[in-house]
């Protein structure tokens, strides 16, 4: 399992969440430009040391992240406040790249259109969205839940 960030605006929130894939030990992968230099120190911050941990691939652009995932054969599971199946429903697969779209803007339809799977969050009346890093750590779970992929601790 991976999960990808298309265009992240926030380097706080992209910290957060390669901490958070460092900690299930899930791949990760950041779909350019960021929206923030990688060297910024708000980023490191979020992330502090775990990001060196995280198996991690930088793509150019869309194109070159849609060619590497489907060369991989693994499904597109993006989620989107757009989308009609609530994830906890979902049925993963343990090579799903779960995406999530950038905080300003989400994804553009061409992505849209890619995916396999549009999953949403359920919330209550009236709010929008969730934080990316919140939704990020919700999904990621159920789907290592379903998946039986935890990383295993020593005791």
């Amino acid at each position: 399992m991976r999960l990808a960030l298309y265009q992240p605006d926030i380097a706080q929130n992209t910290g957060t969440i390669l901490r958070l894939c460092a900690c299930f030990g899930v791949g990760a992968d950041i779909i350019e430009p960021a929206g923030f230099a990688w060297s910024e120190a708000r980023f490191r911050r979020a992330g502090m040391d775990y990001i060196d941990s995280v198996d991690l691939t930088r793509h150019q652009d869309y194109r070159a992240f849609d060619s590497a995932r489907r060369s991989a054969g693994s499904r597109l599971v993006l989620l989107t406040t757009a989308g009609s199946t609530p994830y906890h429903v979902h049925t993963f697969h343990a090579d799903d790249w779960l995406m999530l779209g950038r905080e300003s803007a989400g994804v553009p339809e061409q992505v849209h259109a890619d995916a396999d799977v549009r999953l949403v969050i359920p919330m209550a009346p009236g709010m929008r969205s969730l934080n990316v890093a919140v939704s990020a750590g919700i999904v990621l779970a159920e789907a290592l839940r379903q998946t039986n992929a935890f990383p295993s601790q020593p005791r």
